[in-house]
């Protein structure tokens, strides 16, 4: 057992470097994690997440790309080599649990569907899910270990272990909460199972919730210390409830990731009544915890109803694990593995064409960064209304707004979950008239704030000079300069009604 795992963990790092190094250093994989690493290196400059950059992300996430950036090097590189080593490690994690209901064979490629199935989620670079996956793994593990025992030892201590590593998770993206609180009321079950009466219960409840809540209890604790409760609470736990997502939109990412989790479906629900003894010597309590864990997965994705790609990785760790036996079949069974390999790999190579083509070249983002820098001058602040948050962090330019992540203020989803009324904030933004204002003929938030809009092209043509535009992937990012009252200010006409 242990030489297998060591072999399958040396190819998963493989695999994980085969994908990944391609595009190793590559700054705009996905518009979240170049906020995330932001963020995280402006906290190392003394900035602090909700007030002085505002985002709905846990304080964890943030503190995982800072802690990222004291590694050294460019950030860029680094945080991606992490992310790297987190994928493999996730796939190691999905192989020692599909091992208790599958043969060595199964396992392992289980463990390459994930790493296949995550890149085809826009997830081959540092999404949150790349990070918190392998604590959820982790603790599942560590469940099914319990589930697969002959009795309860050691049970109350193993389940803290279990809760408090969920609730590190759970500091990297809240939503592993309904996997946490699916794992307390299976440990509480197997509690039940063992005789445990109802007061011991009750007191082994209460203390794996506090150790799940313990992390977010402390970040909260850090806060309110400082006199920034509300600003934490706020952001938090208030602002999803003002988040407003286009139902149509939501209802095609929703079929086109069903669709994509194909392969899946037929290895977890069609295999088991094809393949002859496809469980036999399984042990069912294994079986049991397992779906109980894929289920809880799939609620935690489903309830929220925003469904982006991204939003289906954490799946992907119970599903692959459930899917295991049907993998590593001999004939004639062996199109399951073919199909679920074969399409992960076609789609994961689309996805990461595709991202590169439509999010622009390294060398067009750092003309785009030279850009900046140039028009801004020494000191400088900068906004940019459409673009990339990595031009924050390759300029390093000041804010005029704590809320730099573009689609906060030129977008509709976000306008009644800041805090603030947004078009008031983004007024106040152009009055402290940003030496450089970034934006794009055509606006790609989807819905527009239409309003905020209209206010933006009023002041580039009032206060502003238009000194450059550069290609970026699929837009046309157009630079302008703050020079009130400059006389024959050329100004490209811009969107600002459909």
């Amino acid at each position: 057992m242990a030489s297998r795992t060591a072999l399958a963990a040396a190819l998963f790092l493989l695999l994980a470097m085969a994908m990944r190094l391609p595009i190793l250093g590559y700054p705009v994989i996905h518009i979240d994690e170049q906020f995330y690493l932001l963020v995280g290196d402006r906290m190392l400059q003394g900035q602090l997440p909700f007030v002085d950059i505002w985002d709905r992300k846990p304080l964890g996430l943030f503190a995982v790309f800072a802690g990222i950036r004291m590694l050294g090097g460019d950030g860029i590189v680094t945080y991606q080599l992490v992310a790297m080593g987190c994928t493999a490690l996730t796939s190691l994690l999905i192989y020692r649990a599909a091992r208790e209901i599958a043969s060595p064979l199964g396992a392992f490629w289980a463990g390459v569907a994930y790493q296949l199935a995550l890149a085809a989620v826009f997830c081959f670079g540092g999404q949150a899910p790349v990070y918190y996956n392998p604590l959820v793994a982790l603790a599942g593990l560590y469940m099914l270990r319990i589930y697969t025992a002959p009795d309860a030892g050691a049970l109350l201590r193993r389940g803290a272990v279990i809760m408090l590593i969920t609730g590190i998770a759970m500091q990297i993206k809240y939503t592993v909460v309904f996997e946490g609180g699916a794992f307390g009321l299976a440990l509480l079950a197997r509690g039940h199972a063992h005789g445990w009466h109802r007061g011991r219960m009750a007191l082994a409840g209460l203390l794996w919730a506090g150790l799940a809540l313990l992390p977010t209890a402390a970040a909260l604790g850090w806060y309110a210390a400082m006199g920034h409760a509300d600003a934490f609470v706020q952001a938090n736990f208030l602002s999803i409830f003002g988040r407003h997502e286009a139902l149509g939109g939501s209802l095609w990412r929703l079929t086109k990731e069903v669709a994509l989790l194909t392969p899946v479906w037929c290895a977890v629900f069609l295999a088991p009544r094809r393949i002859p003894g496809l469980f036999t010597g399984v042990n069912p309590q294994a079986l049991l915890f397992l779906r109980y864990w894929a289920g809880a997965a799939v609620v935690g994705f489903l309830i929220f109803g925003t469904w982006y790609d991204h939003y289906v990785a954490p799946l992907l760790v119970p599903l692959m694990i459930c899917a295991a036996p049907a993998l590593g079949q001999a004939a004639p069974w062996r199109w399951y593995t073919r199909l679920m390999i074969g399409l992960g790999a076609i789609a994961a190579g689309m996805v990461m064409q595709f991202n590169v083509r439509h999010h622009g070249t390294a060398q067009q983002v750092y003309k785009a960064a030279a850009l900046i820098d140039q028009a801004r001058g020494e000191n400088g602040c900068v906004y940019i209304n459409e673009g990339d948050p990595i031009l924050y962090y390759l300029t390093n330019a000041c804010f005029v707004t704590p809320y730099i992540f573009p689609n906060h203020l030129n977008g509709m989803v976000d306008e009644e979950a800041l805090g603030v009324d947004a078009a008031g904030e983004f007024a106040r933004t152009l009055a402290r008239h940003p030496s450089v204002v970034i934006t794009s003929a055509v606006p790609s938030a989807l819905p527009v704030n239409w309003k905020t809009r209209a206010m933006l092209f009023q002041h580039m043509k009032r206060d502003y000079q238009l000194v450059g535009s550069v290609n970026v992937g699929w837009r046309n990012l157009l630079v302008y300069r703050y020079q009130q009252a400059a006389p024959n200010k050329p100004v490209l006409p811009m969107v600002t009604r459909p």
